[in-house]
This record gives structure tokens, sequence and C-alpha cells, in this order.
């Protein structure tokens, strides 16, 4: 693994195969990559990036990562949506261009990539805040959703809030903190969104700064609890970044993972 974990956020990555709008915004958009090889269409992955919400961060720091999916034959969309610090971020922009562009993508992407996506709803991938946004799809529009492997997920909203993640990210996501916005918390904070109805895997590393480890621990345990069909893969010796990078040690356990919920579909 790089010496820099951050290094993967700016890593080169190829150029994806397409790039489809599922809306009319300029970051209602997907980029795609074609899966390696001739086999037979196989559902959908589609990654869903990080960032903490924020504008400066966009789907691109996930080529690495999607490109390596592609390689092993999955075919994948980059989703974008539109983020906090640019006009229609924050609430309720962004999580309602997650749920449009996850109901959207398995036409769109079938259409570009005739005969390699099968019609089985996708596998969500989503790190950081985009670990948040597919828990949130899954949870509040399940029928677009065949599963979720959530890397280092923000899946306490309210408790990022209270840790002051990222320098008050929850806060301009949703607009001010639980006793200021309490029903924007409820419907968006997968936590108050529990029992999660589809399969679910929490990858999550020992040494991550940015998310606590300690935050998807109790996620999965609450949602666990209410029935559930969720485990947590915790990664000793593992940071933040070291989940989507493919060059990491990490690597060869979340595709271990990403295979087993594929075959599952």
């Amino acid at each position: 693994m790089s010496a820099d974990p951050r290094a993967v956020l700016t890593r080169p990555a190829p150029a994806p195969d397409r790039t489809v709008a599922y809306g009319d915004h300029p970051d209602q958009i997907a980029d795609l990559r074609r899966p390696a090889g001739s086999g037979p269409a196989r559902p959908l992955v589609v990654v869903v990036h990080g960032g903490f919400w924020r504008a400066e961060y966009d789907r691109r720091h996930t080529g690495p990562l999607a490109a390596a999916l592609a390689a092993d034959g999955y075919p994948v969309a980059q989703l974008e949506y539109r983020r906090t610090g640019q006009p229609g971020g924050g609430w309720p922009g962004t999580l309602t261009d997650a749920l449009a562009g996850i109901a959207a993508l398995p036409a769109l992407v079938a259409r570009a990539l005739p005969g390699r996506v099968s019609g089985a709803a996708p596998i969500l991938i989503g790190h950081s805040a985009g670990g948040h946004l597919a828990l949130y799809a899954a949870a509040t529009a399940p029928s677009t959703v065949g599963g979720v492997l959530a890397l280092a997920p923000v899946a306490d909203l309210a408790e990022a809030y209270r840790l002051d993640l990222d320098s008050g990210a929850v806060a301009a996501l949703l607009g001010g903190g639980p006793g200021e916005v309490p029903d924007r918390y409820v419907a968006a904070d997968p936590r108050s969104l529990v029992p999660m109805p589809t399969r679910t895997v929490v990858m999550h590393g020992s040494l991550d700064e940015q998310v606590p480890v300690s935050m998807s621990r109790d996620f999965v345990a609450a949602a666990r609890t209410v029935g559930s069909d969720i485990s947590l893969v915790e990664l000793p010796g593992c940071e933040h970044f070291g989940l989507i990078d493919p060059e990491s040690t990490a690597w060869p356990q979340v595709r271990d993972v990403l295979r087993s919920l594929h075959d599952d579909l």
C-alpha cells in the first residue's frame, strides 16, 4: 500500500467507457465501465463515492476502485450526485439524487452496455458518506437495491453530528443538528431506519481516523437486534482509504465480500 493512504484520491485511472445522465443537472450522471471478458450478463455494481457529501470531492477518486472491479468482470457505474456547497446539494437534493440515480442506472447501463448487465437489482458499494447514501437507499427504496457493501459508512448521522465529523459535514448536509431539524434526521439517518431490508455487509478499518469504527459496531449491533441480515467485517490495521484502494492490503478482503454478495443475487 502507498505510504500516503490518501494517494488513491488522486491516482489516475483509465477513462470510463461511457457517461450517462439520470437527470438534467450536470452532476446527475454516472461513469460506466464495461466488464472485462465475454461472460454472461451480471448484476450491476453501483459505486457511491464519499467525501462527506461536499462539492470538492467527486466520483473521480473512485476511478481506481471502479477500474479494478471492471477488470474482475463486474459492470460498474460510478454515481455522481449534487453535494453540499453547490446549488441543489444538501437537503434534500443529495439524498434524492442518490435514490433517483440508483433507480435509473440498471436500465441506463443495460442500454449503454447491451448484454452485459442482468435484470437483478444492483449491489451498492458506498464509501464513507457514500456508505451513508447506500444504506439510506437500501432502507428507503429496497426494491431498487440487491445488496449493500458499506465501507466505513457514516451510519449514524446524529452521532456524526455530535462528533463534528469533518467540521460540520452533517449539519451542512441536513441544514442543522438533531435539535434543529429532527425530522430530517429521522428521515435520513440509517440508525433511525433499521431494520435494513436488504443483505448488507459493513467493512471498517480499526485505524480509521475519519469515521470511527465504533460507529459501525454500534450500527450493526442495533440493526441485528431488530432482525436485519447484516454483518460487520473489521479489518485490523486498516485506515479509512485502504478500503477503496486496489493496491492496499485490505483490497482482497473487500473483493471477496463483494463476490459473496454478488453470487447471492
